[in-house]
């Protein structure tokens, strides 16, 4: 399938890949260590910044750049709905699915990682509802309100059902990829989106209900640019997490972007083909069809992958709870949560970093002719695609190193953290004995998956 994602295959590894795994674990260890006798007070939550000039800041917040922006946004939003609708339907020829699941989904996050928050200023759903919300203001005045206060019970739950639903339909609607079907999907996101700006305000939603924002938006906390205020600074990377103010269903969006990528990692394996087969088989017992049983038992393992995510993070909260009874696990939860940031990018990076670099290519061809209609726009109609881009072992190389320093720099945070809750340096290490499990839980769980593709 075009859309396939994974990694090519890894039965010619330069190294076993068990050795790789315990050579990463290492590596924590000694960095856990290393954090525990030589970092010995808070340093993460207290950061210089660094203002860019004046005059580029003042240039890149102004309102024309701003609605520049917007209407970039909406107009790639108008262009995939209109090219999924009404454009040839051929995965390949159709710049819907190559748009939202290689450039949107996959590429926005290292742009993230690099730039900041540059999906906030090009967020097509923030400006429309800014757009409805200055009309509304004009047309009714004060009666216009500004809608319902946002519960605080509610919180990121609703992106967290919003990032399943869609990791649901890319990776198991057997519809997913059809150009109809991911435009249809973009009108009813787009439609609930609406909904919840209109119930609780445009701003509200999209800091805590609206899938993307809170998605690209953990990712951009890493990168070393930030607005603060009406000015753009930079910043040491990392530290940006440490402003994340956790509020219900926030574990559970973490859940859910590591656990999502685990399931599409782990569907390469022999172990899933067996264990599909047999829930399969439950459902065909029921009388569904195969079609629907494929998919719902793919549901059934990708729901039980998010939930073992979060069960193994809060065992690891848990045991920290031991060290001081004071902090409740839902307290300590929410508290470390910001550590599983980097986690979750390095799952995407390793996982995606093919899937990017080989069918990103294909955008240049397909904005040429974005509906297959036989336009020619740009004169790229004829580009192909380099397969050739990078090898199977410097992918894995290059994969090894981003998991093990994602995770060395998610214990760096815990490790901050923990000084910030415990009375003494030596309550917080002790606390991080947990977290290091957990930490080394998931570089081996990640690399083994990456040994695992399509070997």
């Amino acid at each position: 399938m075009l859309l396939a994602h994974g990694l090519s295959g890894r039965a010619d590894l330069p190294i076993p890949a068990w050795l790789f795994i315990w050579v990463a674990a290492a590596v924590l260890v000694i960095s856990f260590v290393a954090l525990g006798t030589r970092w010995r007070s808070v340093r993460l939550d207290d950061y210089e910044i660094w203002p860019l000039p004046e005059r580029l800041s003042r240039f890149l917040l102004s309102k024309p750049v701003d609605i520049l922006c917007s209407t970039i946004g909406v107009f790639l939003l108008g262009l995939i709905i209109w090219a999924g609708l009404f454009g040839d339907q051929s995965v390949p020829e159709n710049i819907t699915p190559t748009f939202v699941y290689v450039i949107f989904w996959v590429g926005l996050v290292p742009v993230s990682l690099l730039f900041g928050n540059v999906f906030y200023a090009f967020n097509p759903w923030r400006a429309v509802g800014r757009a409805f919300a200055w009309l509304a203001s004009k047309a009714l005045g004060e009666k216009a309100g500004t809608g319902l206060p946002y519960p605080e019970w509610l919180g990121n739950w609703p992106a967290a059902a919003g990032l399943l639903a869609f990791t649901w339909l890319e990776l198991l609607s057997p519809d997913g990829t059809s150009p109809k079907t991911i435009a249809a999907a973009a009108l009813l996101y787009s439609a609930l989106t609406f909904l919840g700006m209109g119930l609780f305000g445009v701003d509200p939603w999209i800091r805590r209900g609206e899938a993307f924002s809170v998605y690209f938006g953990l990712f951009s906390r890493i990168s070393i640019f930030d607005r603060d205020e009406d000015r753009i600074v930079v910043r040491p990377p990392l530290v940006g997490l440490t402003e994340v103010r956790a509020t219900a269903g926030t574990v559970a969006v973490l859940a859910v972007m590591i656990g999502t990528v685990s399931f599409d990692g782990i569907q390469e394996t022999v172990f899933w083909g067996n264990v599909s087969d047999s829930i399969q088989s439950f459902f065909a017992d029921l009388g569904m069809g195969p079609t629907l049983g494929l998919e719902l038992a793919g549901g059934v393992g990708l729901i039980t992958m998010v939930v073992v995510v979060g069960t193994f993070y809060l065992l690891g909260c848990l045991g920290a709870h031991t060290v001081d009874a004071r902090f409740s696990v839902v307290h300590l939860a929410r508290s470390f949560v910001h550590s599983l940031v980097p986690i979750a990018l390095v799952y995407v990076g390793a996982h995606y970093l093919t899937f990017l670099l080989f069918q990103g290519q294909a955008i240049g061809y397909l904005a040429s002719d974005p509906a297959g209609l036989g336009w020619n726009l740009f004169g790229t109609a004829d580009a192909g695609i380099d397969y050739g881009l990078i090898g199977a072992t410097v992918t894995w190389y290059a994969q090894v190193a981003f998991v093990v320093a994602g995770h060395v720099g998610a214990l760096t945070l815990a490790h901050d953290r923990a000084l910030a809750l415990y009375a003494s340096p030596q309550e917080a290490t002790r606390s991080q004995y947990w977290m290091l499990a957990v930490m080394i839980g998931f570089t081996s769980f990640a690399l083994w998956l990456l040994s695992q593709g399509n070997a």
